[in-house]
């Protein structure tokens, strides 16, 4: 059986939520949840429970924006050509649709380029503003990167070309040398939201440019586009992300769509449903993802361009081959996942330490950083996936909460011909040879900084939920504080002693499927991938405590809500 899961209840002022939920006329559990997330001002909860498009803020107030509208809408009426450089996850995609889907409207000579993961390299190179300037480019506007491509910048002066930067990630010490350098995390630019997802950033510039050119009507259909994004790059849920995703995810339940996103949700199986944050990131974002992993980067920004509805043949042809591709996607992943798991689990030098590093010849480096991720989930300790090709070798990382993942990198720093991320996710190339003087110096660092506590695995939990406060005022107030997701977890709470009134019962060889009784009140419970739970759950039946969240299930115009069932164990 897996390490027990320790469970971390949250405190929180139990005062300031009674006082909140008579402010506001709302349910004590949502008031307290509300709380717990740093919200207790009426006009706070009022905001994040009612997002609206007023509560996004002065687009012109991000430094360097009003330079970047002067010179595209110059531009555009000069008949200059402009080209969007985007990236090649969701948030880059996404980001270069919405942009260059605007300047259309606004009557631009507009082009994009999405980089190759394996042949271009990531973010904004200078070959990239060559290619571009070849093709007779006049201003290069980049989302979702950028921030730190100063060489990039120097050869778009040198070319005469006007490069505008729009981006999300740290930058350096010292800013490109470009035109307009957007980004609300350089030093000087006092936009009060910090935390904007690449799709945002580019967002603000899409709003200053309906503006300016009395189009403000066309801002509410660029932010379904923008939810995608925001939601897959796992940006805090507050805030101006917080509007963006929650009226994104309402547009996208509601359609109508154009052609090529009509044809990516219709593969996906979520057409016509109430699209989740849940959706966008297990069946949308791994679709669009998987075009940029699989080298094949421009395919989910065609087929998001397309709006005309005479081409829905070839809308959904397009589709159809993201979906070939995330299949193969998946099954590489399988594959590295295997060999990775089996050089964790036999090999001391790999898995007797608080750090995972392991590498393999010939693993596909898109999928690397799912792998990594894969592995923390399972181990609970962080972990370095690297892929060698030939005498080069690259990795990507992923880490537990308590670790810094590019400290440890910074560390080792000598050892890269390149490397950068953040606390919790980071990439690294280096020489093949010396992979195992990492491995050693990894571990080392990790190992006198991890201790047993810090790679226990854990679940945070809200608080105690009995099934009698399980009311339809409960339901609708969790409903009003999705999504959820970073910044905004979906709450979990623990039932405290109840009884299993029917079953258990393993569905698919993986679940457990049951009923719970307390206090007389009967709910469904089911516990994913819980099937080897069964007999002690069988064993303890007569009081047990469940932890859990709530999910409301429609099937054939029945409403029912059940306990998603996160762990199990014997009541106090």
């Amino acid at each position: 059986m897996e390490t027990p899961l320790i469970w971390d209840h949250v405190r929180g002022d139990e005062a300031a939520a009674t006082a909140l939920a008579e402010a506001c006329d709302i349910d004590p559990g949502i008031a307290r949840l509300l709380v717990l997330r740093g919200i207790t001002a009426p006009d706070e909860a009022t905001r994040f429970l009612t997002p609206a498009l007023d509560q996004l803020h002065d687009p012109f107030s991000l430094t360097d924006l009003p330079v970047a509208v002067d010179r595209l809408l110059g531009a555009i009426a000069r008949g200059e050509r402009i080209a969007v450089h985007g990236d090649y996850d969701v948030d880059g995609v996404t980001s270069t649709v919405m942009l260059r889907r605007l300047l259309e409207l606004l009557g631009a000579d507009v082009v994009h380029f999405i980089p190759d993961r394996l042949r271009d390299g990531y973010g904004l190179e200078p070959a990239a503003i060559e290619r571009l300037a070849g093709e007779d480019v006049n201003v290069i506007v980049s989302v979702d990167c950028g921030i730190r491509s100063a060489a990039a910048a120097i050869r778009a002066r040198e070319l005469g070309v006007d490069l505008i930067i729009t981006d999300h990630h740290e930058p350096d010490a010292t800013l490109p040398s470009a035109l307009a350098v957007i980004n609300p995390k350089r030093p000087d630019c006092l936009y009060p939201d910090k935390n904007l997802a690449g799709v945002g950033v580019a967002l603000k510039l899409v709003q200053a440019l309906c503006q300016r050119t009395e189009h403000t009507r066309w801002l509410p259909g660029f932010i379904k586009m923008a939810a995608l994004g925001t939601v897959a790059d796992v940006v805090p849920l507050r805030g101006e992300n917080r509007v963006i995703a929650k009226l994104g995810l309402e547009q996208l339940s509601r359609g109508r769509h154009t052609t090529g996103l009509r044809a990516l949700l219709d593969t996906a199986g979520v057409l016509g449903q109430a699209v989740t944050s849940s959706h966008v990131a297990f069946r949308l974002a791994p679709r669009i993802n998987a075009a940029g992993r699989m080298s094949t980067p421009d395919l989910a920004t065609r087929l998001l361009l397309l709006t005309d509805d005479a081409r829905h043949a070839e809308a959904m042809g397009l589709a159809e081959q993201l979906e070939a591709e995330n299949l193969r996607r998946q099954q590489e992943e399988a594959e590295i996942l295997t060999a990775a798991r089996r050089k964790v689990d036999t090999d001391p030098d790999v898995g007797a330490h608080a750090l995972l590093v392991v590498w393999g010849e010939g693993w596909h480096r898109g999928v690397i950083g799912i792998v990594a991720s894969k592995l923390v989930d399972a181990y609970h300790r962080p972990a370095i996936v690297i892929a060698v090709d030939g005498d080069t070798a690259y990795g990507s990382g992923r880490s537990i909460s308590c670790f810094d993942l590019l400290g440890s990198l910074e560390a080792c720093g000598d050892l890269f011909t390149k490397f950068g991320g953040h606390r919790h996710a980071a990439g690294l190339t280096m020489e093949a040879g010396r992979l195992k003087e990492l491995r050693r110096r990894l571990t080392d660092y990790a190992d006198t900084r991890l201790g047993p506590e810090d790679l226990a695995p854990r679940l945070r939990v809200d608080g105690h939920l009995p099934l009698t406060a399980i009311t339809p005022a409960m339901v609708e107030g969790l409903r009003a504080m999705e999504p959820f997701g970073a910044g905004n977890p979906r709450p979990v709470f623990h039932t405290g002693a109840v009884e299993v009134a029917n079953g258990p019962r393993i569905m698919k060889a993986k679940h457990l499927s049951m009923s719970v009784r307390q206090d007389a009140r009967v709910f469904r419970a089911v516990a994913w991938r819980m099937a080897d739970r069964a007999d002690f759950v069988t064993q303890h039946r007569g009081a047990l405590d469940v932890a859990f969240n709530l999910t409301e299930n429609h099937y054939r115009g029945e409403h029912t809500v059940e306990l998603s069932v996160a762990d199990i164990r014997q009541a106090r």
